[in-house]
């Protein structure tokens, strides 16, 4: 009933305006000039066209159209029970356990080879890589790894890496570090 109701409620509001147009049309002529509603005055400029509506409605073209594609990789936080001597060069940690040394590498990495990544000690963000290598980065100095807890955000580049000193590295607080380089961690053994 209430479906029927709203197909119907528009045809009952134009009933009164059909009446009324037929009612017109059947007055003499003489009577139907009372009828009409008189134009109002338009007022323009000389040597101006009269206002158009078909050409008011078309879009205005367009001189310069410019697309812009900005991709933003998140890095998730990846919980790794990792040892405090990882952090500590050449460590050797009693008990006889294993030994962790920072050998260096390249100037960049691939943003598709991260799993994730966890604060170290100080500037330190650690990053677990797909081929199982642990990676260090170390942060510019006037940050702290502790602000990304929660990963952090880089932009997409065209070659796919996080370089040194070319990259920055948003944290989800708003933190945003360069990274000042790259070291492997590798297991030295017992």
């Amino acid at each position: 009933m209430n479906a029927f109701f709203h197909l119907l409620a528009p045809l009952a509001l134009m009933l009164p305006a059909a009446t009324a147009v037929d009612h017109a049309r059947s007055l003499p002529e003489g009577d139907a000039a009372q009828l009409s509603v008189p134009a109002a005055p338009m007022s323009r400029a000389a040597g101006a066209e009269p206002f158009a509506a078909d050409t008011y409605f078309l879009p205005e073209t367009a001189g310069q159209v410019r697309i812009e594609e900005r991709v933003t990789v998140r890095i998730a936080p990846r919980p790794m029970p990792i040892m405090p001597s990882m952090f500590a060069q050449d460590f050797d940690p009693p008990g006889g356990g294993p030994r962790f040394i920072e050998k260096k590498m390249g100037k960049c990495v691939p943003v598709a080879g991260i799993i994730g990544v966890q604060p170290g000690g100080g500037n330190r963000l650690i990053m677990m890589m797909k081929d199982r290598r642990v990676v260090s980065a170390a942060l510019s100095k006037s940050c702290q790894s502790r602000d990304y807890y929660s990963g952090f955000l880089v932009a997409k580049s065209v070659d796919g890496l996080i370089c040194q000193g070319r990259d920055q590295l948003l944290a989800r607080n708003g933190a945003n570090c360069q990274v000042s380089g790259f070291r492997q961690i590798i297991e030295v053994g017992d």
